[in-house]
């Protein structure tokens, strides 16, 4: 998920820097694996037939099945304002800390009520309830789940919409020979507690190289699932997979995962669905890494954070309601700049915020701050770089133009920022520590 940075910095920077093009891979490269026929798993036993092409889709999106599980208290309801909340960038931040202890954290998300869920790299999962870190794992799968690289292990994180009443999430891990998996579990009879022998594998990407993975699950606004796919790894997208939509890598992929056997299905919106060369999940392509995207609870904007290859870090925005296709540029590009020669940068989606290797290595992107507990942040969205821990940022002034601010310098390997059910915002250090952001 990072790129491997010659700074000196603490031994713990190192085991998570993505690989830049003046390191050598983490390990050999397998044989290249066939990229445009991935397993789709829908619990059939393995056969020597092929298994059909996806579902594309004719109508609307469909409600999930019902499984049977203990629901959680249901979500707080936001105190509602008589007029609109004002929106200004902030010129600082700070950061108090809610929780430590935890071992190489990644991530951290809601499951629509008051808990957090932290990822941790090796495969377990934890929750903070009430503000006590529990002893007891909510998942623990370190068994099928390889981390021995150091962009792999369990990646991603996503609670169905509907968790409430169906009990069900996803995640995204690298398995033992290195593939990202993207599975769906479900709850046990205790909310506390999910069921490990409930797996449903919806597809299985092999990965060229051990870096570059991505690892972001979200659902979108429209209730479908999307997933954050790197490049395949090595340096500089040797394969060309961030400019070929034939295969799952280098993409932003979106999926309906609505399905009751744990399959998935195309929108029939989804950009290249009628393209014989592309692949039907794809939805935005031109990612090297592409490590934390968010949308905007408010507007269903959605923030893209990729890690850069030499020079440049960098941010890109598609405003709600921008069509599936969307090209964001590399290899051909790096941030705003032309990575290879001759390119042209009107053909691919801007950076709204870039910065380069004189300010850090690897970024780390974030939420743009919709909570109600501390105003001044409102509208603002946040994004770190993971070796020098310098946070910014980034506000959308009325013209449309995008200004951005070092609001605070932490001194910590942030790996990702997490969003709570209320909208307030967290920062997970590689170090163990979850920090609130404040004023």
């Amino acid at each position: 998920m990072r790129k491997l940075y010659v700074l000196v910095l603490t031994p713990i920077l190192f085991t998570l820097a993505a690989c830049q093009s003046n390191t050598p891979p983490e390990s050999p490269a397998p044989p290249t694996p066939t990229l445009a026929s991935p397993v789709i798993n829908t619990a059939v036993p393995t056969t020597s037939t092929p298994l059909p092409d996806p579902v594309i889709e004719e109508a609307a999106p469909t409600q999930a099945a019902t499984i049977d599980a203990s629901p959680t208290v249901a979500p707080p309801t936001a105190t509602p304002t008589n007029t609109p909340i004002p929106e200004n960038p902030v010129s600082s931040i700070s950061l108090e800390q809610i929780a430590s202890g935890l071992i190489q954290p990644l991530y951290l998300t809601h499951a629509n009520d008051n808990r957090l869920f932290i990822l941790e790299q090796a495969g377990t999962i934890r929750i903070i309830q009430d503000g006590e870190l529990l002893a007891t794992p909510f998942l623990d799968i370190q068994d099928p789940v390889g981390s021995n690289s150091n962009e792999q292990g369990l990646l991603g994180l996503a609670f169905h919409p509907n968790y409430q009443e169906n009990g069900l999430f996803f995640i995204n891990y690298t398995d033992v020979n290195g593939n990202t998996n993207i599975a769906r579990y479900r709850v046990s009879g205790d909310p506390n507690v999910a069921d490990p022998a409930s797996e449903q594998i919806l597809l299985t990407i092999p990965q060229p190289f051990a870096n570059h993975n991505g690892g972001m699950i979200t659902f979108g606004p429209n209730g479908y699932l999307y997933i954050g796919m790197g490049d395949g790894g090595s340096q500089g997208d040797p394969e060309g997979n961030g400019q070929n939509p034939g295969t799952l890598l280098g993409s932003i992929l979106r999926l309906d995962v609505d399905s009751a056997d744990g399959s998935y299905t195309i929108p029939a919106d989804n950009p290249f669905v009628d393209d014989p060369n592309a692949r039907p999940e794809v939805w935005a392509i031109g990612l090297r890494n592409p490590w934390r995207f968010s949308f905007d609870r408010l507007t269903s904007d959605l923030f893209i954070a990729d890690v850069g290859q030499n020079t440049w870090e960098e941010v890109s925005w598609l405003a709600a309601g921008t069509p599936g296709g969307q090209n964001l540029g590399w290899n051909r590009m790096e941030g705003n700049h032309c990575y290879t020669p001759n390119c042209n940068p009107a053909e691919y989606v801007p950076a709204i915020f870039e910065y380069n290797h004189t300010q850090g290595c690897s970024i780390s992107g974030g939420y743009i701050y919709r909570g109600q507990q501390f105003l001044s942040l409102y509208g603002n969205y946040f994004v770190a770089d993971f070796c020098s821990g310098t946070i910014w940022g980034v506000f959308q002034q009325p013209d449309g133009s995008w200004e951005s601010t070092i609001v605070h310098q932490s001194g910590l390997p942030i790996n990702s920022f997490g969003q709570d059910v209320n909208g307030e915002l967290y920062v997970i250090a590689r170090t163990g520590q979850i920090l609130q952001i404040q004023p």
